[in-house]
């Protein structure tokens, strides 16, 4: 009988510290909840202040733009219209580009294949992990600056003595004009170059791309991936002025013996800092640039930035006086012949063409500053490239 009320005391005592249990779990759970709903108050209250924080910069900017964009248009006639507003841009990166000057740059992307630029994004700018994913696109838009434009500091320090030109001669048109919005030419209202390029490899803060049409040293705004579902419209229509085929096209293009040792010479210079595996490919690059005639619309009227050299020793130092003098160089072909130069990843060549466009390329020589550069090259990209 002791034994049973032992147990019986002892099972008594177990349901009531179970109750108690249960009493103190559920004053805990009580606790915990009333603390989660003040959290999720307090979040809620956060979130709240952060959208009307968030709308208040809204509205401030559109005040501010609204306030700028007043002051662009002047009240009194009288007084001269303040300047319109502006939006804050910079750099983001540069182009390490195998065209060292704006000469022989193709005028428009992709029409050199074997045309290689590495872009260089800066790190204080942009973290590497901004290109996670480039590498998967084959093509992508680069928006950049034509910083080599001659009118860029009036543009910029007196831009109201800046004047639009409506109309810009065109290089298919033969010197025919066309409007500025119609064409790509580099001079516009904003000097916002916009180009495609293949992908070829994504290392770091680098880019290396091919196809390109741009100078060494353009500042690059923005990167962003070709879309073929949207960027590539079908049925898309040009002017025939356009659709002419060949009209910048050269007949032929050879490439004289002494050109062929120059070029061996430079290569052992410029080869460790190239973004080209072997002289014989940096010589197709030099072939697929030269396919279309680079010279602008005035060389080929009146050749200038170039060397004339003597056809025959019959043509003395008056008459050859007399030829550089004229207005119309073609009067001057008698008795001269225009020598071009194209800089290419710091080798100066040079080249001949004649009136039916015939391309001699007849010499290759280092350029002062080839030896000084310090860039991205082949060797950079090479294990890259082998593992596509």
């Amino acid at each position: 009988m002791a034994r049973l009320q032992s147990l019986a005391a002892l099972a008594a005592a177990a349901a009531a510290s179970a109750v108690l249990a249960g009493l103190l779990y559920k004053r805990k759970c009580g606790r915990l909840t009333a603390r989660v709903r003040e959290l999720e108050d307090s979040l809620a209250d956060a979130v709240e202040k952060a959208a009307a924080e968030r709308r208040g910069r809204v509205r401030a900017q559109q005040s501010l733009r609204r306030a700028l964009s007043e002051q662009g248009a002047s009240p009194d006639k009288g007084k001269p219209a303040k300047a319109p507003a502006s939006y804050p841009m910079a750099p983001i990166g540069s182009v390490q580009s195998c065209f060292s000057t704006r000469n022989g740059t193709p005028r428009q992307p992709l029409v050199v294949p074997l045309a290689r630029a590495t872009v260089v994004l800066n790190p204080a700018r942009v973290a590497a992990e901004a290109l996670e994913g480039l590498a998967s696109y084959s093509h992508c838009w680069i928006l950049y600056v034509f910083h080599l434009n001659t009118d860029l500091d009036k543009m910029w320090k007196d831009p109201a003595r800046s004047k639009l030109k409506a109309k810009v001669r065109v290089p298919r048109l033969k010197g025919g004009k066309m409007g500025v919005l119609a064409t790509r030419t580099p001079h516009r209202p904003n000097p916002i170059g916009l180009s495609v390029a293949k992908v070829e490899a994504v290392d770091g803060h680098a880019i290396l791309l091919s196809g390109v049409d741009l100078v060494d040293g353009t500042p690059v705004l923005d990167i962003k991936p070709y879309l073929p579902y949207s960027d590539s419209v079908e049925g898309a229509t040009i002017p025939n002025w356009l659709e002419v085929d060949g009209a910048l096209a050269v007949e032929s293009i050879h490439f004289s013996e002494h050109f062929i040792s120059s070029l061996s010479n430079c290569w052992a210079h410029v080869q460790k800092q190239a973004l080209y595996a072997s002289a014989d490919e940096f010589q197709d690059l030099i072939k697929e640039v030269l396919s279309w005639d680079i010279r602008s619309l005035s060389q080929r009227l009146r050749p200038h930035q170039v060397t004339i050299e003597s056809k025959a020793d019959d043509c003395g130092s008056k008459a050859d006086k007399d030829c550089r003098n004229k207005e119309d160089y073609q009067a001057a072909d008698s008795c001269s012949i225009v020598v071009y130069h194209l800089h290419l990843e710091g080798i100066d060549v040079s080249y001949k063409i004649d009136e039916n466009s015939n391309i001699i390329v007849d010499n290759a020589a280092l350029l002062p500053s080839a030896a000084n550069q310090n860039r991205c090259s082949y060797l950079t990209w090479r294990d890259k490239l082998n593992t596509l």
